[in-house]
């Protein structure tokens, strides 16, 4: 694993287990967010639950590289999914930015990965 791939790796986990954990302790910010993109808060918690195990699986792969690009992967599927959703929704690029800017930070982080491999 390349130094900027690791570097990446904790970014997104630092990121992620913020809005991970915000969604599985239902703070009323997350609250609102769910219900305008309607989605239940159990719903909304679960996802929560795949952000903070795309965490752990992040850390996982400073050790164990492949770990670490399938929850990569993982969290890619995740934000799609978020883009869709906004996109359905009509709304404008300042509500789905976080999830493009993520999607294109975790893309590098799985080209790193794969450079490294080679």
């Amino acid at each position: 694993m390349t130094l900027a791939a690791a570097i990446l790796a904790v970014l997104l986990a630092l990121v992620f287990l913020a809005l991970g954990t915000a969604k599985i302790l239902a703070l009323q910010p997350m609250r609102e967010l769910a219900a305008e993109a309607g989605f239940s808060v159990a719903a909304y918690r679960r996802i929560g639950l795949l952000e903070v195990a795309a965490v752990i699986g992040l850390l996982v792969g400073l050790f164990q590289p492949l770990i670490g690009a399938l929850a990569g992967a993982g969290l890619l599927l995740l934000l799609a999914g978020a883009i869709v959703v906004h996109l359905r929704k009509g709304d404008g690029p300042r509500k789905y930015a976080l999830a493009v800017v993520c999607g294109l930070l975790v893309a590098t982080y799985l080209v790193l990965q794969l450079l490294a491999a080679q």
